[in-house]
């Protein structure tokens, strides 16, 4: 039997294991519940957010289309988020609400320059998603499911995919296919016209889940037609039979999406939610961020000429008022004074420029492209070796 990657102009074998739980009777639900994640780092992110969907009460798939394109966007978006600049930006943007930034224009010089990084990854996978979800309609209406309903979640881009599906399939007037849509994080316009097409061709839920404090979408999404709105930022206004749920208390960000897949559903009472794997990414989200918080930590000691204090084992030491402790750094055999780089004539220019005069956030984004595309090859790389260990 042979499996056909979206991504990928070659076939892969399918180990007899797989065959087997594939062609497995009892495996068969009366519903299918199909999951779409919307950025990759690692190409086990195509199943991994969608083990929180038990089996018990549908048949869960997971879609894989653009590896490359996906994995691309989110190295792109972690390299950006995790970026000095991206750092500072955000201290700025939080002066004002997500929706000024956008209609104003208001978006620090700073993240604009290492804007490369993720507006072309981005714009690629947005128009790659848009496509799957064109196919994604061809595969309901041609009853790849057999009968059965089904139902269609996706995060981010892969929300965007169940947009373009249902917007598709209503273009066609493929009325009764699917039976629910949650779409999470969604970049598509959030107007009523839009959303009542897609009402049209889902049976039962439609739900817009949506964080007004999803800077990352924001600036993603600034260079589309946000005259329509973004559904991933607002609730869609106008329209009874959509379900609007904010979950800006715990989103603060559009990475932590891939984390909180489980936790949103069990929030809107959808069927079919394995608690335990709930629980299982809880602890990943915590971990992610205490990873993060610690980069941030590393970052301000760096600024400052300082580097964090660690105990034995390897964690980060506080102070009796909770702020990690700092050493100076030394070099060239002497200690660095506090706050002192060199001359203050010379202090601002050393700010703004790094090696052969160029903009610090030049070099920076330079940076992060190389990083970008290092960790996408390595992890296609890695989703090859994987596949070869499979089919073996």
């Amino acid at each position: 039997m042979e499996s056909k990657d979206p991504s990928s102009n070659t076939s892969n074998r399918i180990s007899p294991a797989a065959e087997s739980a594939i062609n497995d009777p009892s495996s068969r639900r009366l519903r299918v519940t199909i999951g779409i994640s919307g950025w990759l780092t690692t190409a086990s992110d195509v199943t991994s957010p969608w083990r929180i969907l038990s089996p018990a009460s549908s048949e869960p798939f997971a879609l894989r289309y653009e590896l490359e394109a996906l994995m691309n966007l989110g190295n792109s978006i972690s390299a950006m988020v995790s970026s000095a600049a991206w750092g500072y930006a955000k201290s700025e943007m939080i002066k004002h609400t997500i929706f000024a930034e956008l209609t104003a224009a208001l978006w620090p010089l700073a993240i604009l320059k290492i804007s490369r990084v993720v507006d072309n990854p981005f714009s690629v996978a947005k128009a790659r998603s848009d496509k799957a979800g064109e196919l994604l309609a061809d595969a309901l209406v041609n009853k790849a499911q057999g009968e059965r309903p089904v139902v269609l979640v996706g995060y981010s881009l892969g929300a965007r995919v169940v947009y373009s599906c249902l917007m598709n399939l209503a273009k066609r007037k493929a009325f009764g296919l699917v039976e629910s849509a949650v779409l999470i994080g969604t970049p598509c316009p959030s107007t009523t016209a839009d959303w009542r097409v897609m009402r049209s061709v889902v049976a039962s839920r439609l739900v817009n889940v949506y964080s007004e404090n999803d800077y990352v979408l924001g600036f993603l999404y600034r260079t589309s037609s946000i005259q329509y709105g973004v559904a991933g930022l607002q609730k869609v206004e106008g329209l009874p039979g959509v379900e609007n749920v904010d979950v800006s208390a715990t989103v603060s960000g559009h990475l932590r999406y891939r984390y909180l897949v489980g936790a949103v559903l069990k929030k809107i009472g959808f069927e079919g939610v394995d608690l335990k794997a709930v629980e299982e990414e809880a602890a990943a989200l915590k971990r992610m961020d205490e990873e993060e918080e610690e980069r941030s930590y590393v970052e301000k000691a760096k600024a400052q000429g300082k580097s964090i204090v660690k105990g034995a084992d390897g964690k980060i030491l506080f102070d009796k008022d909770g702020k990690p402790l700092m050493e100076k750094v030394w070099k060239g055999g002497r200690k660095e004074e506090e706050g002192k780089t060199e001359e203050s004539g010379e202090k601002g220019k050393l700010e703004m420029q790094g090696k052969e005069g160029k903009d610090v956030h030049d070099e920076e984004a330079e940076r992060l492209e190389k990083e970008v595309q290092e960790k996408t090859q390595q992890g296609l790389l890695q989703g090859m070796a994987q596949k070869l260990h499979i089919s073996g």
